[in-house]
């Protein structure tokens, strides 16, 4: 090679040149850009799926459309660059600290982070130092983002409290756990809660989609084939959380992505294999999703906790949802035990909040006794029959008009005509009941509640039994 020669190598390729002082051939150009090839492909290997696909702009967030919708008061307050500090209470893999991130990179605010784990009172006056020097030299703002706020003690979170009330500071923290129970009340009231969802069925595989047709940050350069059903399950499984869906996506991936082309697809077969638990045979909105609701109701209805606990976990199991299955309760503790057990619709609902308070899988335990007590409940669909009826009778006379003793007389006017004339307040008579006529008088004995003589409304029988008496006994002596 002449002393002259070079190396033809494009100089675009790297921002550095380094020429030889005696041959002046410009050396390890190649090299260097190989390495800073090499760098950046470990760097992307390195980082887990969930991670590069973290949405970078508001525009390409997806979900928690109640949060971000066009006319919400956050998404003003981002593209309108007047933040607020919140307190984002969500489960895990709901997005939070991706909001937090995009809400700082919209406004061209310095992100800080800070992690309860791992920082205390210390380096929250480094953080605060920062922010002071980056306002005041770069008139920039700077947001603080919390993660595990629920983690700090008092005296961490009233270290906050000055530099949040000053405007120094936008903070967002971000819990698992109710704010009301773990964040002190001076913070909440300078901070407004807002609660993250899970993340739909829908929203979950559209975050899939775009990780299989990314080339850059996601699995597009594989050229992957994923069958729908696959999908489905990466989808249920995850339960709501976008960062299990994308982990368990690139599992599958790492079985097939170095196969050859054609043969690079992800089957159910190997979901199942990464998940290493094999799917159940479920479709929410087909046949079998009304196959296993209705053999749930059934072993209810037929005194079964044994079968009840069952099928409430093939549902579960499968990615039904839990707050569907305490609907059903809630409505088979009216309908099939009725007041048999009165205490059984409280049950129901109990089930349902706690379940919405504590989440998977803690919340799955409240549903597994709210269907025991049902199921092992005295049984009684005398409620259900009896509305029934109402309605058909409704249908039937129409709107009949309310006798006039019992109606309100608010004027005199109304007094005069008659309202309320010759009312009976039934706390006046002996044991709280007095007989009189409160149905229209077309419809007159007419009788919709037959109880049973089954559990407690075995009592109620009894009594309105023994009401039926009097009333018969009164109104004959009239």
């Amino acid at each position: 090679m002449g002393k002259d020669a070079e190396c033809q190598v494009p100089r675009a390729r790297s921002a550095l040149t380094i020429r030889h002082p005696v041959s002046g051939i410009r050396s390890h150009i190649l090299t260097m850009d190989l390495f800073h090839q090499t760098e950046k492909e470990i760097e992307k290997t390195a980082r887990p799926l969930a991670e590069r696909m973290r949405p970078q702009k508001l525009q390409t967030f997806v979900g928690q459309e109640h949060l971000l919708g066009k006319e919400s008061l956050l998404r003003h307050a981002i593209e309108e660059d007047r933040l607020f500090s919140v307190i984002f209470w969500g489960p895990p893999g709901s997005g939070k600290t991706t909001l937090a991130r995009i809400m700082a990179r919209e406004t061209k605010s310095d992100f800080e982070t800070f992690s309860a784990v791992l920082s205390g009172v210390k380096e929250i006056r480094e953080v605060i130092e920062r922010a002071k020097t980056s306002r005041r030299y770069h008139q920039k703002k700077t947001v603080l983002f919390v993660d595990e706020l629920h983690r700090f003690n008092k005296a961490q979170q009233d270290a906050f409290l000055p530099h949040v009330e000053s405007g120094l500071i936008t903070l967002i923290g971000a819990t698992t756990e109710n704010p009301s129970f773990e964040v002190i009340a001076p913070l909440l009231s300078r901070a407004r809660v807002m609660l993250l969802k899970p993340f739909s069925d829908e929203a979950l595989l559209s975050i899939l989609k775009r990780a299989l047709s990314d080339k850059e940050n996601g699995l597009g350069e594989f050229s992957l084939e994923v069958e729908p059903d696959a999908l489905d399950h990466i989808v249920w499984t995850a339960d709501g959380d976008a960062r299990v869906a994308l982990n368990n996506l690139e599992s599958a991936a790492s079985l097939v992505q170095e196969k050859d082309v054609s043969q690079r697809k992800i089957t159910r077969a190997v979901v199942e294999t990464v998940l290493q638990k094999k799917a159940l045979r479920y479709d929410k909105t087909g046949e079998e999703h009304y196959n296993l609701i209705s053999a749930f109701h059934k072993s209810l209805r037929g005194s079964d906790p044994d079968a009840a606990l069952y099928w409430l976990g093939r549902m579960l199991v499968a990615g039904e949802d839990p707050l569907y299955v305490a609907r059903r309760m809630v409505r088979f503790a009216s309908e099939d035990v009725g007041n048999a057990d009165p205490r059984a619709l409280s049950v129901a609902v109990s089930a349902l909040q706690a379940f919405q308070f504590v989440g998977i899988p803690e919340g799955n335990l409240a549903l597994a006794q709210a269907a025991v007590y049902l199921a092992t409940a005295p049984k009684s669909n005398a409620l259900y029959a009896g509305y029934g009826k109402v309605k058909q009778t409704i249908g039937d006379t129409g709107s009949l008009p309310a006798p006039l003793h019992i109606r309100n007389a608010p004027t005199k006017m109304m007094k005069g005509l008659g309202y309320g004339k010759g009312y009976k307040y039934a706390h006046d008579f002996q044991d709280a009941y007095v007989p009189q006529t409160y149905l229209p008088e077309k419809l007159g004995g007419q009788v919709f509640y037959t109880p049973t003589d089954r559990g407690y409304e075995k009592i109620i029988k009894e009594r309105l039994e023994k009401w039926r008496r009097l009333r018969d006994s009164m109104l004959k002596d009239l």
